[in-house]
């Protein structure tokens, strides 16, 4: 079978469905808290943005409508798409499958090095749109022979509603559900995702407050806050690191944020240093040397991390799977392909220890 082709704001029709510009089928969220008027105070994310009626939050995502705060972003995504499940990057999940992978338009972040600016730095309204009910999410992936969906290219937290319906459908279909986030979302709606998610991974985009309020305008306290809530609930968690030079490749910085995943997660959360390529509003950087994304690898390694990745550098030997005890090669990749798994019930089948990981579909 075919790609669904990625719809973006340029694209027009696809496999059946016809994109259409504009909201399609805005609801009320249970995500808000009713302040004096008829204002209201969103509490999806640290943000906690505070609404008049006809305005939205920061994410331009929440509406409020006479006091009562909507998501304009259910049902409506802009990107639509059959993706290898290490495109995500999910390193340790059913390695060779294709996912399934849904966005709306919208983030909680301004990142300057925003990869996927042109649906992520807008809003619904903006952008041609699916209507493709949650429903109906589980059932193309199942016809489509993806085990996985994923939230992804946008932030997911912008709409969680969305993700949450279409998790819930999933789960009775039996297929994982996955998150690509940037960890940017409160506790409470975070613990109901979680009765329904596979696996996460999240981007930790540096490991200083001062990095995270210059580039992204945002924090990295409730990052790291949600890292901790993620591998607490069980979850399957990938960290992703997008390296930018002069900006968070340091190698004390790097070393600081190996450690605390190491200390409050686990060495054996899988972690992947991913090449910047210049991009949105940070074009005058270089690309990332792959010197330094050795670098940071040997630091990692160092420090104890067992699975570390090297990503956005297709063919490197940093992007296959090695036993952290015997060193034996589990898996080989190529860019976003496995060219061979050796494996043998989520073990090496040198040393016999256990892979961490999502290693066969749900029956």
């Amino acid at each position: 079978m075919g790609l669904l082709p990625l719809i973006s704001s340029r694209r027009g029709e696809a496999k059946g469905f016809e994109a259409r510009k504009g909201l399609l089928e805005p609801i009320p969220s249970p995500f808000f808290r009713p302040l004096e008027g008829k204002d209201v105070e969103c509490i999806l994310c640290p943000r906690h943005c505070e609404i008049s009626p006809g305005e939205r939050g920061h994410c331009e995502v929440r509406e409020n409508r006479d006091g009562v705060l909507y998501t304009l972003a259910y049902a409506n995504p802009c990107a639509v798409h059959i993706d290898p499940i290490e495109k995500k990057p999910f390193f340790h999940v059913l390695p060779g499958t294709r996912c399934f992978s849904i966005a709306t338009a919208g983030c909680n972040l301004d990142c300057c090095f925003c990869q996927n600016w042109q649906i992520s730095q807008t809003s619904p309204d903006k952008t041609y749109n699916y209507h493709l009910p949650p429903q109906q999410v589980a059932e193309l992936a199942a016809a489509y022979d993806c085990p996985t969906i994923a939230s992804t290219y946008t932030e997911p937290t912008v709409f969680l509603e969305y993700t949450l319906a279409a998790a819930k459908a999933a789960k009775k279909r039996g297929i994982v559900y996955t998150y690509h986030s940037n960890g940017f979302i409160e506790p409470g709606p975070l613990r109901e995702l979680g009765r329904y998610l596979g696996a996460a991974c999240v981007d930790l985009k540096g490991f200083s407050e001062e990095f995270y309020e210059e580039m992204s305008n945002a924090s990295l306290a409730p990052v790291l806050r949600t890292l901790k809530a993620i591998h607490g609930m069980g979850i399957h968690l990938e960290i992703v690191n997008l390296v930018i030079p002069t900006k968070n490749d340091d190698p004390g910085m790097i070393r600081e944020m190996c450690l605390w995943i190491k200390r409050e997660l686990s060495p054996s959360v899988p972690l992947h240093f991913s090449r910047f390529f210049p991009m949105y509003r940070l074009t005058k950087l270089p690309p990332t040397p792959v010197s330094t994304l050795e670098r940071a690898r040997r630091v990692a390694l160092e420090v104890g991390i067992e699975y570390v990745y090297i990503g956005n550098v297709p063919g490197h030997e940093a992007e296959n799977t090695y036993c952290p005890r015997c060193k034996e090669l589990l898996i080989r990749r190529r860019g976003f392909f496995v060219l061979a798994n050796h494996l043998k019930g989520g073990k090496c089948p040198r040393c016999g220890k256990e892979i961490p990981g999502i290693w066969e579909r749900p029956l």
